[in-house]
This record gives structure tokens, C-alpha cells and sequence, in this order.
């Protein structure tokens, strides 16, 4: 289960202004890689929409399916704006919907027969 937690006006790649969503999965445990203590964070992504500014505020609050997961990216500089340190990364954490992913392995499996 995710939350809307947040909208975030962005641009498209034709320069047009659009809203996202920003959602928040559940809270996990983690290790910390320094002192290999455990620690619970949540992890949030950025979901695009066709909304205009005031649906996609009324959208804050809501749960959906789904999770946020790691994915695999070409490396990318991030900096991080509490200290201002760039960093290089390789992955983003992205929202799925099982039932979205469920839906195209049916779709393939259909296309195949």
C-alpha cells in the first residue's frame, strides 16, 4: 500500500507544465551499511498524472496498491539538499501496481497463443 503524500508540478520532455504525485510506501526496516543498526525509513516516488493542480491536491492522503521499489538505472548524479554532497547513483525508486504488472503478463501470455 502506498500514500499520497505530496503533488509536484513538472515539466514533460515538450516543456509542458504537468502534476505528479508523490507517494510513500509503508514504513521497512533497514540496516545501516556505517553501523549496521537497524533503522525504519519509507520510500517515496514520483508518479506523473493527466490531473490538473486541484485533483491532484485532492488526491493527497489517498491509498492505493502497490509498492515502491528499487530500479536499475544507467549511473546519474544526485545532490542531496540537506548538505549540498553530489553523489552518483544508479538506481530510482518507482511505484508498481501488482495488479498493473499481473495485467500485462496476461496480455503477453495472450499474445503468444
Amino acid at each position: 500500500m502506498v500514500t499520497v503524500k505530496e503533488i509536484k508540478k513538472a515539466r514533460n520532455s515538450k516543456d509542458e507544465e504537468f502534476y505528479g504525485l508523490i507517494v510513500q510506501s509503508g514504513a521497512m526496516p533497514v540496516k545501516s551499511k556505517k553501523t549496521g543498526r537497524v533503522y525504519f525509513t519509507a520510500k517515496t516516488a514520483f508518479v506523473a498524472t493527466t490531473f490538473d493542480e486541484e485533483t491532484a491536491s485532492s488526491m493527497i492522503g489517498m491509498e492505493f496498491e502497490g509498492t515502491v521499489k528499487k530500479v536499475p538505472t544507467d549511473p546519474y548524479e544526485y545532490t542531496i539538499e540537506e548538505t549540498g554532497e553530489i553523489i552518483q547513483l544508479t538506481h530510482r525508486w518507482e511505484y508498481v501496481d501488482p495488479a498493473l504488472d499481473l495485467e500485462e503478463q496476461v496480455v503477453e501470455e495472450m499474445a503468444v497463443i
